[in-house]
């Protein structure tokens, strides 16, 4: 990031914490670009069209649209496969697992397009836990940019949509929380070859974040992207 935090923070009141995984908690960019590139040279398939389409995103729904000739929900299996295989390079968005740790003491939760498994291989490979209440891509049946997977997160913390804070990098999940009526704060930490949506607040990573807990929830200072 060429961007610096601003030194004044931006405040949030919320009671509830949802995290998107990739991108997000763990920087699995390398796998997951190791994976369709993969995939898309067996199918004699521009990968840099897949890449503009497919963050944050399940592999199925990316499929059916590159390629409607094919099985989507098989081709997506042989790519998840290829991806629980692929753990070089996983590593923690800076300051993660500080605001994790805080965040474990109160309401939070983490909803990704991946499924359990792989998330929790993703999740474990940088040392952070698995909440019980993880929505993944196997638990709902719309998927981002659908509010359907936010929304669920929210029904299982037990907080009303409006009064979550949702962290996210990717367009289409950051259309999601805000379809489901959640505040979103977006991880910049990657430049993607699309542009983000407007959100609350735009962070570099973690280390742009305070949280501190209250009694009904959680004080989030947020040290926005300078973009002057």
């Amino acid at each position: 990031m060429n961007q610096a935090p601003s030194s004044e923070p931006v405040w949030f009141d919320c009671q509830a914490l949802l995290f998107d995984l990739d991108g997000t908690l763990v920087d699995s960019s390398g796998a997951v670009v190791r994976a369709w590139e993969w995939w898309a040279h067996g199918h004699n398939i521009d990968v840099a069209r897949i890449l503009k389409i497919s963050h944050g995103r399940p592999s199925r729904d990316v499929i059916r649209e590159i390629a409607p000739d094919l099985d989507h929900v098989e081709e997506g299996r042989r790519i998840l496969r290829r991806e629980e295989q692929d753990r070089e390079g996983l590593v923690l968005i800076p300051g993660a697992d500080h605001v994790v740790a805080t965040a474990q003491a109160g309401r939070w939760t983490v909803v990704t397009s991946c499924p359990r498994n792989l998330a929790r291989i993703r999740l474990e490979a940088v040392g952070l836990p698995v909440p019980a209440t993880i929505v993944t891509a196997d638990q709902i049946t719309r998927a981002k940019p659908d509010p359907e997977a936010f929304l669920l997160g929210a029904e299982r913390l037990g907080v009303a949509p409006e009064n979550c804070v949702v962290f996210e990098d990717a367009p289409a999940g950051i259309q999601g929380a805000k379809a489901a009526g959640m505040r979103v704060i977006a991880v910049q930490f990657h430049n993607l070859p699309v542009a983000l949506p407007v959100t609350d607040a735009v962070i570099p990573d973690y280390r742009s974040v305070e949280l501190t807990p209250t009694d009904n929830g959680w004080r989030l200072g947020i040290r926005t992207l300078d973009r002057g």
